[in-house]
């Protein structure tokens, strides 16, 4: 049996009457940047998160360079971020001429709230945590770090739409949260887009301007800004997603929790998951001493698997001179070499979760 890591077109196909009247409702307005679909999108997003503002950006990255930017964060601060995270969360301190210091993970994949006190500095302004695969970090002790050093925080969401941390959302602690709308994200558009979210009304002003050219009226440019704005059609698509990211959450939980009962070689470790968590299974990671053995198994029965991530953060070529060394953060770099990554979509069949079951359980 052939089972690709990832099916878009059966979340497709399950709403796609809903995604094919938003498009063509957005196509026939005549109005495709900054209109009436993305105000909805952001009025309805702001209410899923219980947040008083969303504001709408081009991707991911987007939200988290604009995030830092309307935070005052730029040249010679330090913002501390997990080794074990995709590069845009790196990339975006960099952007604004920040430093990233990069810190060791956790056994659940989120950044070490005592690493993050044992890295800060006189530099240090904020704290960017990343809530990888979907499952939530440890935001009490975090935020009582940020507390006590006075320290913003900025939430990584990519991956956690809709993630719980003892009940309440991913996204709802920092200063400000950042999310992409990347395809195969829980909320996912046709193409790429982002938001940022946030209770402090003059970070939200800051964004929107950034976002459009540093200009909140036309042709009047207060910021130094950028041109990222999630377009028309994008909005209306990413509109039908959030409807249903709650029943795709709950299928991907259920999808772990038959990989998690079934599994049952030795050789393979299924993920940590904190008691205190809901998590949306953007990425359900295995570990696996021999992964490069296991990854190659799998594909010869038909089974795709990806790594997130192969290269820890902080051993990137671009951050060659930044003079970190292999050995200085063993757990990340541990993720890196072990880490592989099953199929869990919205549309997977139960014969098709069987069969990556069994074929696991016989390597």
């Amino acid at each position: 049996m052939d089972i690709n890591f990832a099916e878009l077109s059966r979340q497709y196909k399950k709403y796609q009457t809903e995604y094919e009247e938003a498009a063509l409702r957005a196509l026939r307005s005549g109005w495709y940047i900054m209109g009436k679909e993305l105000e909805q999108f952001e009025e309805d997003y702001a209410a899923y998160m219980e947040a008083k503002h969303c504001i709408g950006v081009g991707n991911g990255l987007d939200a988290l360079r604009l995030a830092l930017s309307a935070l005052g964060i730029g040249e010679g601060d330090e913002v501390i971020i997990q080794a074990n995270t995709f590069i845009a969360t790196a990339l975006a301190v960099m952007q604004n001429g920040a430093t990233p210091i990069f810190i060791e993970a956790d056994k659940y994949f989120g950044a070490d709230p005592q690493a993050i006190e044992e890295a800060i500095t006189e530099k240090t302004k904020a704290v960017m945590v990343v809530h990888l695969y979907g499952q939530a970090c440890d935001m009490d002790a975090i935020m009582a770090i940020a507390k006590k050093y006075n320290l913003k925080v900025v939430e990584d969401c990519a991956q956690s739409h809709g993630a719980l941390y003892k009940g309440k959302k991913c996204g709802t602690f920092g200063d400000a949260a950042c999310f992409s709308f990347y395809p195969m994200k829980p909320i996912g558009a046709f193409g790429d887009s982002g938001a940022v979210t946030t209770n402090n009304d003059e970070v939200a002003d800051s964004i929107r301007m950034l976002r459009n050219y540093g200009s909140r009226i036309k042709y009047k440019h207060e910021l130094l800004g950028i041109n990222s704005r999630m377009d028309e059609i994008q909005a209306a698509i990413t509109g039908v997603s959030l409807k249903h990211v709650d029943a795709g959450n709950t299928e991907r939980n259920e999808i772990a929790i038959k990989y998690i009962a079934g599994i049952k070689n030795p050789k393979v470790k299924t993920p940590e998951v904190r008691s205190c968590t809901y998590n949306t299974y953007h990425v359900f990671p295995l570990i696996c001493e021999s992964r490069n053995e296991l990854h190659n198994y799998l594909k010869a029965q038909g089974i795709q698997t990806q790594i997130h991530y192969p290269i820890s953060c902080h051993l990137a070529d671009c951050f060659k001179d930044m003079g970190y060394k292999v050995g200085q953060f063993p757990q990340a770099e541990y993720y890196a070499a072990h880490e592989l990554s099953l199929p869990i979509y919205v549309g997977l069949k139960d014969e098709e979760i069987q069969c990556i079951i069994d074929a696991i359980n016989n390597y």
